[in-house]
């Protein structure tokens, strides 16, 4: 569940420019695109939309024009047929790379193919690194991030034999895949409570993420952000002052023009308590200081507002962070999603469903710690048909630089979904002026695509039906991608295939 928790988007720069939602167009979906084939939509590039596709050990890459109409489907033969563990993408003007990981015997090898407008590959595979392992392995051994400014791409994989002594081993790229630096470091670490999550990059190629323990599935009782500069060989470890409060799950936001890190979480006043509040901890590149700690109370009007079925001391106790967006005053806006399970077995429960779930706990077998981040490998591996998964109101909150609560609001909705969960939740489209958040709304026992428009003052309307909304598409817009200014890709369930629609907006 990582990829929901942690959707985080570029800069909110506001501007007076009105922009309304205009039309949709679908793609035709192929025989063999059945609701069961994974996918990642890539993006823009060279003028063209490009999603990848994956059934059945075949990988494609299709490339649609601006109706969305298929020009190519390329199979790349040069992937694996089985033994492929992950595949990550980067996306450019002009081409794109595509970073994948699979297994051969004992090593597991991370490569890169460039990719142009029309889904091909160009050139030669580029072998990144190996990894030796003892065992056969079907977990991830690499991960990758990218910078905002999409010039510097990090590798990493950590490997866990040691407990009590994780090795971090880092590769930093520029955008032409050139190797710029190679580090191996070393974490001390508590087997049973430690944590390593919310790994970046900044636009200096500066490698950041955090370290906490959290005691048998409770909430998090210590914390650092952990800071490496693109060429040391060293980690700084800054300590999160926690007086007397315990912390959920931390997050991390770069502030690439302020040059800082934002780091925040709901926070608790006793464990497993209810939610109080944010906690904000801001970290200065420049004087190497903490330039905000702070926490603020959610108050009794909002707690109201926010609350659906629950009462006001627990109406945040669903909530999960799910964007952080940096203004370019060192201001930042959060917006948090009332995300819960129901299900005849047994109530929901935060820390037993979530920090007690085998899908998070992020250690395996084969010593190599590994951070969830690609969607389309995790979609449909967490059905079940007993559950039924809810998606409820979505508050938005805007601080200064300070730390200070300008302005809230709250959009109110009710989604469930009995099967796994893909048609709920949102996206956002940034266009500058304002956020849209696009979700599914029931109407008259119809899932309709909505469009709630959010200005620079936090009023919030909602936009008219969109054009050409056929009522004959499931839309999932959770795993949607903005890939230009005006123009989100989102896949989209037509009976029992799968296809992508292209949302334009324009003023």
């Amino acid at each position: 569940m990582k990829f929901l928790l942690t959707l985080l988007f570029a800069p909110f720069v506001f501007s007076t420019l009105p922009v309304s939602a205009q039309k949709i167009v679908y793609s035709q979906p192929d025989d063999d695109e059945t609701r069961r084939m994974d996918f990642e939509i890539i993006g823009k590039v060279g003028g063209n939309f490009l999603v990848y596709k994956e059934l059945r050990g075949k990988s494609f890459i299709s490339a649609y024009d601006n109706e969305m109409k298929q020009l190519t489907k390329e199979e790349h033969k040069f992937m694996p047929d089985d033994r492929l563990i992950n595949v990550d993408f980067f996306s450019f003007q002009d081409q794109a790379y595509m970073i994948y990981q699979y297994q051969k015997k004992n090593v597991v090898y991370c490569n890169a193919a460039r990719i142009d407008g029309m889904g091909k590959a160009v050139g030669e595979v580029m072998q990144l690194d190996t990894t030796h392992i003892g065992l056969s392995n079907s977990n991830k051994i690499y991960s990758a991030v990218n910078s905002e400014d999409r010039n510097q791409i990090m590798i990493f994989k950590i490997n866990s034999r040691n407990k009590q002594r994780y090795q971090v081993t880092t590769l930093l790229f520029d955008n032409k895949l050139a190797l710029q630096k190679r580090s191996s470091l070393t974490i001390p670490m508590d087997e049973d409570h430690d944590y390593l999550d919310e790994f970046s990059v900044d636009n200096d190629g500066d490698f950041v993420f955090t370290k906490f323990t959290r005691n048998n599935s409770d909430n998090i009782t210590s914390a650092q952000l952990i800071w490496k500069q693109a060429q040391a060989d060293t980690f700084s470890l800054m300590d999160l002052t926690l007086d007397k409060i315990f912390l959920d799950e931390p997050h991390i936001k770069i502030d690439n023009v302020n040059k800082r890190y934002f780091l925040t979480s709901f926070y608790y006043k006793q464990k497993r308590g209810n939610v109080e509040g944010f906690y904000f901890y801001v970290w200065d590149k420049a004087t190497k200081q903490p330039s905000m700690v702070n926490t603020v109370v959610l108050g009794e009007e909002l707690r109201k507002e926010a609350r659906g079925e629950s009462n006001t001391k627990s109406a945040f106790d669903d909530y999960f962070i799910r964007n952080i967006i940096v203004k370019r005053d060192g201001g930042f806006i959060i917006g948090s999603e009332a995300y819960y399970t129901t299900s005849r077995f047994g109530s929901w429960n935060r820390w037993d469903y979530l920090y007690g779930s085998p899908y998070v706990s992020r250690m395996d077998y084969y010593t190599y710690y590994s951070p969830m981040y690609n969607s389309w490998y995790w979609r449909n591996r967490m059905n079940n048909q007993n559950t039924r998964h809810h998606a409820d109101n979505l508050t938005i909150l805007s601080f200064d630089n300070t730390g200070k609560l300008q302005w809230s609001n709250v959009i109110h909705k009710e989604q469930f979904d009995d099967e796994s969960g893909d048609n709920i939740s949102y996206q956002i489209m940034n266009t500058g002026g304002q956020l849209h958040f696009v979700f599914n709304q029931e109407e008259k026992r119809q899932q309709l695509l909505n469009d709630y428009m959010l200005s620079a003052d936090g009023q919030i309307s909602r936009n008219p039906t969109l054009k050409n909304l056929d009522r004959g598409y499931e839309f999932l817009p959770k795993f949607g991608k903005q890939v230009s200014a005006r123009q989100m890709i989102v896949p989209c369930y037509y009976r029992n295939y799968i296809c992508f629609a292209k949302i334009d907006y324009s003023s």
